[in-house]
């Protein structure tokens, strides 16, 4: 499989994300420099929000995904997969279900559940290995729910907060889903139907809900 190929939802050769990159198309930056740095810029200029869901295909290009303020843990991972592999750097998408501690009240009010499905997060190739890392939380939300920032260091996984800081239990990975050469946009969709088939009802024909 080549993980550094263009796709119609990885689409790094469009203006948006070849903006988003020019800063990193330098000798001067390593490759894990690149990627460490290229994953703050997508965890924190870009407000996760889970409540909004979209059936509509195109919202998950990256390049439309970049005109965003605020997105979901599949489409930050979409827009760091496209910059990533508009730099040629070896990425791909990777899915789970994972289960909410804090905060559940709100979310389980609108999912109807307290569980995420399909969470979003990213492969990269470095240094002869795969590193999973998660750009869904930015930095204020992370001191919202008093969780450590997750960060990247181009070494070890980064993927969400067991605990909170005082040792409350945060975040819980239920299922493994597997990584995905290109966005599995059918998955995707039927995942959001079969786990959440009280917002599935809300959409009434409509391509875009905010829950």
């Amino acid at each position: 499989m080549n993980y550094i190929n263009a796709t119609y939802y990885f689409d790094y050769k469009t203006e948006a994300i070849q903006k988003l990159i020019s800063e990193f198309k330098t000798d001067k930056l390593t490759q894990k420099e690149k990627v460490k740095q290229l994953y703050l810029k997508i965890r924190d200029n870009w407000r996760y929000n889970p409540y909004r869901i979209s059936l509509d295909k195109n919202n998950y290009k990256a390049s439309t995904i970049a005109k965003k303020t605020e997105t979901h843990c599949i489409d930050k991972s979409i827009l760091l997969i496209a910059c990533l592999r508009g730099l040629k750097i070896p990425s791909r998408i990777h899915l789970a279900k994972v289960k909410n501690h804090i905060g559940i009240e709100r979310i389980i009010e609108k999912f109807g559940t307290d569980e995420i499905s399909p969470h979003g997060m990213v492969d990269i190739f470095l240094d002869g290995k795969w590193l999973k890392a998660s750009p869904a939380f930015n930095i204020e939300l992370c001191y919202k729910c008093k969780v450590v920032p997750l960060e990247f260091d181009g070494e070890r996984d980064s993927i969400f907060q067991e605990f909170d800081t005082i040792g409350n239990k945060f975040m819980e990975y239920l299922e493994d889903y597997g990584y995905f050469e290109d966005v599995p946009i059918d998955f995707i969709f039927n995942n959001f139907k079969e786990n959440y088939p009280i917002i599935m009802n809300k959409f009434n024909g409509l391509n875009d809900i905010v829950i």
